[in-house]
């Protein structure tokens, strides 16, 4: 334990400095900074100013949220626009359906998994094209069972997907108990992620405004274009 840590944070409670102040000044965990200063008693000037911070953050932590959902809303009603006219491209429309069949769309990421080579090449192309997916922001995931472990899986996914094996995250293995059911044509199921909020909301929005040539929302019956 660092004493002078503890004296001076001690000093500094007894001032009536919040944990946050107080760890803005000495570099230690939020609970050992609680054990240290559990016992410390505050007048009542202290925790009516405590108080107020607390509040004050609470306010801006709310006015936060509110500004970045009215963000994400905007997001997403001008790509449900945009998708109206991109839905006369082919190409974008067939990605789009892949995206909304195969993603996950909770996370707050895009991600998208299959195990055919081919799908993924074309959901990297997909991305690249319609989303403009900087190179570097690209993640790849691999899920492979251990009877289908092979040294160039890694090598095999990096050509389908075009990327170096830097942006590749450490493969999950996933044990399995079907010895006699190995596919020597296998090579795992491969993960695209991209972590971007913003471009997450704009393919909500995409797969909303997809829907509205082919859907009346208000009937939720098909309308045939």
């Amino acid at each position: 334990m660092d004493f002078s840590k503890k004296l001076k944070a001690i000093e500094l409670r007894k001032n009536g400095l919040s944990y946050s102040e107080i760890r803005n000044s000495i570099a230690v965990s939020k609970s050992t900074l609680s054990n240290w200063l559990k016992d410390i008693e505050l007048s009542k000037e202290h925790k009516s100013r405590l108080s107020k911070l607390q509040a004050t953050g609470y306010i801006g932590a709310k006015t936060n949220q509110t500004r970045a959902l009215l963000h994400h809303k905007k997001i997403k009603q001008t790509a449900e626009i945009e998708a109206i006219k991109l839905s006369q491209k082919p190409f974008f429309v067939a990605g789009l359906m892949l995206y909304w069949a195969e993603s996950d769309k909770r996370s707050g990421r895009l991600q998208f998994s299959n195990s055919d080579p081919d799908m993924i090449k074309l959901m990297m192309k997909w991305f690249r094209k319609f989303c403009n997916v900087p190179e570097e922001k690209f993640r790849i995931g691999l899920f492979i069972h251990t009877l289908h472990i092979r040294k160039d899986c890694l090598d095999f996914w990096s050509k389908v997907t075009s990327l170096p094996l830097e942006q590749f995250n450490k493969p999950y293995i996933k044990p399995t108990i079907f010895s006699n059911r190995k596919n020597k044509l296998y090579e795992g199921t491969c993960v695209i992620k991209v972590h971007s909020k913003d471009l997450f909301s704009k393919m909500l929005g995409w797969i909303e405004g997809a829907k509205i040539p082919f859907l009346d929302s208000s009937t939720n019956k098909q309308v045939y274009v």
